[in-house]
């Protein structure tokens, strides 16, 4: 990997990921590149090991390795898994054209209930996604609700849910617990995805640039609503976002609404008479 420090997500960036569990980076790979990806990507990629360290993974010019390093990639990468992050697995997904039917509604991997880390899914598409090509289907801010993989299987439409039309070289980085899936695909195209996940080495504080921590726009950003939520445990959607900052800013004061502070209040000693 590069050894100069690309360009790290701000903080409003990160409580915007930590709200809505994906971020969104339209058109950042040249045209070159994705001239090349769609030459490479009908073939497969040979497959790496789990666990691999990503400076390893990769040999030096190819495509994923340019992938990666491409600054606004590389920096994003860095602000939310750290330096050295390991490669758990790729694939490349493909969506044939008139295929007739959808991937169902769901979340990568079983159940994760890890409260203070999580894994990253780097989603690359190297040609344009128009509306009807499908595309990937996301439903925001449902990467912290308990789901055990396909449990999501049987809804077919939420409120609030977003299917990507992008602009060719958009990557999305995703929070692993998202639910998501990807459509299908009514064009004459066959559509190409390419995907790495990838696992932190390191804890995953304040691997960002902080300058901006104190901005109010932060506490906005993970005090946001969905329109799917229920009003209950549209809250404890809040609440989790709240333990999740906590712990990537090492910050235990941090609350919205005062709703972490009053359930977790522990009095370390009984008041006196």
């Amino acid at each position: 990997m590069p050894t100069t420090t690309p360009p790290l997500l701000t903080s409003v960036q990160l409580a915007r990921f930590v709200a809505h569990g994906h971020l969104r980076l339209d058109a950042v790979v040249p045209a070159e590149l994705n001239r090349e990806a769609l030459d490479l990507l009908p073939a497969g990629l040979p497959d790496v090991p789990h666990g691999t360290p990503l400076a390893d993974a990769y040999p030096p010019g190819s495509l994923p390795r340019r992938l990666v390093e491409l600054p606004a990639v590389a920096g994003a990468l860095r602000s939310l898994v750290g330096p050295s992050p390991t490669v758990d697995h790729h694939a490349v997904h493909v969506r044939e054209p008139h295929e007739g039917h959808a991937q169902p509604l769901h979340g990568d991997a079983i159940i994760d209930v890890r409260p203070d880390a999580f894994d990253v899914q780097l989603m690359y598409y190297p040609q344009e996604v128009t509306a009807d090509m499908g595309g990937t289907l996301l439903v925001p801010g449902s990467h912290l609700r308990r789901t055990n993989e396909s449990d999501t299987g049987r809804y077919q439409n939420l409120r609030g849910q977003t299917r990507l039309v992008c602009p060719a070289g958009t990557v999305l980085l995703l929070h692993h617990g998202i639910w998501h899936g990807g459509r299908r695909n009514d064009s004459a195209r066959r559509r190409y995805m390419f995907k790495i996940r990838f696992n932190p080495t390191v804890p995953q504080v304040r691997l960002w640039d902080t300058a901006d921590l104190a901005d109010p726009a932060v506490t906005t950003e993970l005090g946001r609503y969905f329109p799917w939520y229920e009003q209950a445990t549209g809250r404890l959607e809040v609440h989790n976002r709240v333990r999740l900052w906590r712990a990537l800013t090492g910050d235990d004061s941090f609350d919205v609404e005062h709703w972490v502070t009053r359930v977790t209040n522990r009095p370390s000693q009984r008041s006196r008479s």
